[in-house]
C-alpha cells in the first residue's frame, strides 16, 4: 500500500461521513427556519381579531398551523393606544419575519420600531396621500397590505343616511384624529359630501375615552341629528360606549364595521373587514416565500356591506324605508 493510501481513506471516510450527515443537517435548519409572525391589535381579543378570525382562518387555509409550522405571536393593546410601541419593539426584538397590524394605531407604532421587518397592515384609505406608499401597485419600503376603506366611503355612508333621514340636515363626524395620518384630508372629503348633500357637519375629535360623554353633549348643543364615525380601532374600540350617549340625546349613529356589532348604532356601512384581514395572510405567505413587502400592490376592499338595525331605529323614532331595506345585506330586528 502506498503512504497516500492512508490519506485516500482517511478523505473518503470523512465525505461519507458529510453526506450522511448532510440530510440531519438540512432537516435541524428547516425546525431552524420555522417563521415567526407578530399581530398588533389596540383592542383585546375578538372574534375578527384572534386566531379564529380572518387572519387566522386566511393562514390555515395557506396550510400555516400555529405551532407546527409557523409561530403566531398575537399582541394586544387592550384598548390603550401608549402601549403600542411598546408591543412593536417587543415583536423586533424577538426577530420576527412579518409583523402584521390591524389599524392605523398598531402601524404607526410598528413603522416607529423597524424599516427592516417588513409590515402588512390592514388600515387607510389613502396609502400615497397618507405618505407612506409611493404608489398602490408598488408601495416600496418593507409595507404593504389593504386599505380598510376609501376616500368616498364617508360620502357614501351620508348618502345612505340620508335616504335614511329624509329630513336630515345636520350631522356630527365623530373621529380620532391622533390615529388617523391623513386626518385634514378624511376631515376634508367628509365636508365635501356633506355639502353636495346639502347638510351641515360639526366635526367632534376624540383624544381619549373621556371625551365620549363630551362629544354627546356637543352633538346636542350643535343640534345634530345624526353622527356618523369615522372608525379606527380607538373609536371602534368606544363605538357601544358613543351609540349609548348619543342615543340619550336621541342622536342615531351610523357606524362603518359590521363585523364589531351593531349594538346601539342604527345602521353600518362598509368593508367586510374579516374579509380584508383573512386576505391579508397572502400577504405573510408570500413574504415568508421570499416576496419583498414594497412590491406587493396595497389592495382596496371588494366587497361592502349594509346593515341596518330596526330595534334602534324604532327606539330612536326613525322610520326606516322599504328602498333601504331592499338595498342591505343585514337586518337585525
Amino acid at each position: 500500500m502506498s503512504v497516500k493510501e492512508p490519506a485516500r481513506s482517511v478523505v473518503r471516510c470523512l465525505l461519507a461521513l458529510a453526506t450522511a450527515c448532510a440530510p440531519l443537517a438540512a432537516a435541524a435548519q428547516s425546525v431552524a427556519r420555522v417563521p415567526h409572525v407578530g399581530i398588533i391589535y389596540l383592542g383585546q381579543p375578538s372574534p375578527a381579531e384572534s386566531a379564529s378570525g380572518g387572519l387566522g382562518v386566511g393562514l390555515r387555509e395557506l396550510g400555516y398551523v400555529d405551532g407546527r409550522n409557523v409561530v403566531l405571536d398575537w399582541r394586544y393593546a387592550e384598548g390603550r393606544p401608549e402601549r403600542l410601541p411598546a408591543l412593536a419593539a417587543e415583536l423586533v426584538a424577538a426577530n420576527v419575519d412579518v409583523i402584521v397590524t390591524g389599524g392605523p394605531g398598531p402601524f404607526a407604532a410598528a413603522r416607529q420600531a423597524t424599516r427592516r421587518i417588513p409590515i402588512v397592515t390592514v388600515s387607510g384609505s389613502d396609502p400615497v396621500g397618507e405618505g407612506w406608499a409611493t404608489s398602490l401597485a408598488r408601495p416600496g419600503g418593507n409595507l404593504t397590505g389593504l386599505t380598510v376603506t376609501f376616500p368616498e366611503i364617508t360620502a357614501k355612508r351620508l348618502e345612505l343616511l340620508k335616504v335614511l333621514m329624509p329630513g336630515l340636515t345636520r350631522v356630527a363626524l365623530v373621529l380620532a384624529q391622533f390615529e388617523l395620518l391623513g386626518a385634514a384630508d378624511v376631515i376634508r372629503d367628509a365636508e365635501d359630501g356633506a355639502r353636495n348633500l346639502g347638510l351641515q357637519m360639526q366635526v367632534l375629535n376624540l383624544r381619549d375615552r373621556a371625551d365620549i360623554e363630551r362629544v354627546g353633549q356637543a352633538a346636542k348643543e350643535g343640534r345634530a341629528q345624526a353622527i356618523v364615525t369615522i372608525e379606527t380601532t380607538f373609536v371602534l374600540a368606544n363605538r357601544a360606549a358613543i351609540a349609548e350617549i348619543a342615543a340619550r340625546q336621541g342622536i342615531p349613529v351610523a357606524g362603518e364595521f359590521a363585523i364589531f356589532g351593531v349594538d346601539g348604532v342604527v345602521m353600518a356601512y362598509g368593508a367586510d373587514l374579516n374579509d380584508l384581514l383573512r386576505r391579508s395572510a397572502s400577504y405573510v405567505d408570500r413574504i415568508l416565500k421570499g416576496a419583498r413587502a414594497g412590491d406587493l400592490p396595497i389592495e382596496r376592499p371588494i366587497k361592502l356591506d349594509l346593515i341596518l338595525n330596526l330595534k334602534v331605529a324604532r327606539a330612536l323614532g326613525v322610520a326606516v324605508p322599504q328602498s333601504l331595506l331592499l338595498r342591505s345585506q343585514r337586518v337585525v330586528e
